[in-house]
């Protein structure tokens, strides 16, 4: 069933990937820009929840700043769409203002929107031109990173007026951290992944401005939680900003927690500093530790197949029977962390759960084999992963993975204009919402399995980094070594 993988097969593949993100993007353009996102069932445009500020499934990500345009810039870039590239900054440049009545999530706001800025003004400026000359508006003047500074300027106030360290986790665009009485509904409740995740964009940032502000606060926030770890040395998913008290005991490696690890691990990919290497070395071992269950070898000897569980954080004892969908990009981590074999096996734990339903609920009980969460927000944390062991592997059965997650999205979620949010796995009834990350992600990560002669796959090792939110980060010596004695001063 998953042999070999034929070049007619391939082609036709990059085709469907190609066509899948243009009916999407044109469709955004078309019905929904300069809103945040499409609503693709009924092909309208979706920003913040002014009539009830509270509902922050919404307002934590939407903030009225063309949120899905930002995201996917670079996606144009992998498209090779220049054209297009160059149109969608001006339109970024012209239109986007941060300067807007909204309250939204510190870290929603620095991966996709921070991100995406910093993103495509590296590729635009990147002089080994890796995706040709032609990638180059001719009129472009940095004003990306001014636009990235203005917004990391607004979401700053989060991080320094912190007692602690811990950053709250949101900001009002205009106003700082919002007080009880222009945000009733907000809490100083954080959890790792929110608090411990901005580093490299906020590193990238401070490197290009020279503005060390951002990237001493995010070290910070990392410090903090670093010292808050139980004697096991693992985190919780919850956390309180100004007691520094853990609220949630939970310890896995899905939400709350995932893009933490991943930063430690990226952060000193791209920026050299061995603190946050050994971090995430130990903090791997310790995951190895406690949260795995299962037989020794992936596939021989005694015992159900492995998995990572969900743990409490004192005592390494089972504390859920789910896990969940984020969890599903692990297995890219622990390929960059060098860690194949263990990689291949957590990947077959969510294809299969993919298979059994056709797609991935959010939350999966492994102890009754039925979602525990059904809905599917287009998510692309398993493509990402298979994406990274293809190009690791060259084994076809992951072309043959991407199929059935391409085919899967295209038969199950295509809607009016645009790709819809499946509330429930096992009827497949959607609902009327489109998030940013099938564009800046899902998308990008399927066409890239299937591209075998794009740039970032012939170089991709050795010159670019992927972010959290699938934006690319191409590794730049200056912006390594930029930050001087600042790396290991005792402020952090």
């Amino acid at each position: 069933m998953f042999g070999t993988f034929t070049e007619n097969e391939r082609i036709e593949m990059l085709k469907l990937a190609k066509e899948t993100f243009i009916f999407a993007y044109d469709n955004y353009m078309k019905h929904a820009f300069p809103a945040d996102e499409l609503n693709p069932v009924y092909c309208r445009g979706r920003g913040p929840d002014f009539d009830d500020p509270s509902n922050i499934n919404i307002n934590d990500v939407l903030g009225n700043y063309s949120l899905t345009l930002i995201d996917t810039l670079d996606t144009l870039v992998v498209m090779r769409n220049y054209s297009e590239f160059h149109r969608a900054v001006k339109l970024v440049i012209d239109t986007v203002n941060f300067d807007n009545d909204a309250i939204v999530q510190v870290f929603e706001a620095t991966i996709r929107v921070l991100g995406g800025l910093l993103s495509a003004h590296l590729l635009i400026t990147d002089n080994r031109l890796l995706f040709g000359p032609d990638i180059r508006p001719p009129w472009y003047n940095n004003e990306l990173v001014s636009l990235a500074k203005d917004l990391a300027e607004r979401l700053l106030p989060a991080l320094e007026t912190s007692s602690t360290g811990l950053p709250y986790p949101r900001v009002h665009l205009r106003e700082g951290v919002p007080n009880s009485t222009l945000c009733h509904w907000c809490k100083s409740e954080t959890c790792p992944a929110g608090a411990g995740s901005l580093l490299l964009e906020f590193g990238i940032l401070s490197r290009l401005t020279g503005d060390f502000r951002f990237e001493i606060a995010a070290k910070r926030a990392i410090n903090t939680l670093w010292g808050l770890r139980a004697k096991t040395g693992l985190l919780g998913n919850s956390i309180d900003v100004e007691s520094a008290e853990w609220l949630g005991e939970i310890s896995g490696i899905g939400a709350g927690i995932d893009s933490f690890y991943e930063y430690l691990l990226k952060s000193w990919i791209y920026f050299g500093e061995q603190t946050y290497w050994e971090m995430f070395k130990e903090s791997y071992d310790k995951i190895k530790i406690y949260n795995r269950r299962g037989r020794q070898y992936c596939n021989s000897g005694i015992g159900q197949h492995p998995m990572y569980v969900n743990v409490n954080m004192h005592n390494g004892r089972t504390m859920t029977t789910w896990i969940d969908a984020l969890a599903a990009a692990w297995p890219a981590v622990q390929l960059l962390a060098g860690d194949v074999e263990e990689s291949i096996c957590t990947h077959m734990v969510f294809f299969n759960i993919w298979r059994k339903f056709g797609l991935l609920p959010e939350r999966y009980n492994w102890h009754q084999s039925e979602p525990e969460l059904s809905f599917y927000p287009l998510r692309p944390e398993l493509a990402e992963s298979t994406y990274q062991l293809y190009q690791a592997t060259k084994n076809p059965f992951y072309l043959h993975v991407g199929r059935t997650i391409l085919e899967s999205i295209n038969k199950y979620t295509r809607s009016n204009c645009g790709y819809a949010t499946v509330h429930d796995v096992q009827e497949k009834s959607l609902e009327d919402r489109m998030e940013s990350f099938f564009l800046s992600e899902t998308c990008k990560y399927l066409y890239l399995l299937f591209d075998k002669e794009n740039p970032l796959n012939k170089h991709s090792n050795e010159y670019y980094l992927f972010s959290t939110e699938g934006h690319i980060f191409p590794l730049n010596n200056e912006l390594r070594n930029v930050f001087g004695s600042f790396s290991s001063s005792s402020q952090f």
